[in-house]
């Protein structure tokens, strides 16, 4: 998801999104499915956002 997509998600479901936790990890969306480049990015960028 990009910021757009997170701005997209709380313009039409701002209300259902009050007190659920978003987060955005810049990830362009140019990756395939299951590409090794973006398995790595989320392997790296995922965690700190795990409780």
């Amino acid at each position: 998801m990009e910021p757009v997509h997170k701005t997209k998600l709380a313009a039409r479901f701002g209300d259902h999104l009050a007190n659920t936790r978003v987060v955005c990890l810049n990830l362009p969306d140019r990756y395939r499915e299951m590409d090794p480049a973006l398995i790595e990015l989320l392997e790296r960028r995922v965690p700190p956002h795990l409780r």
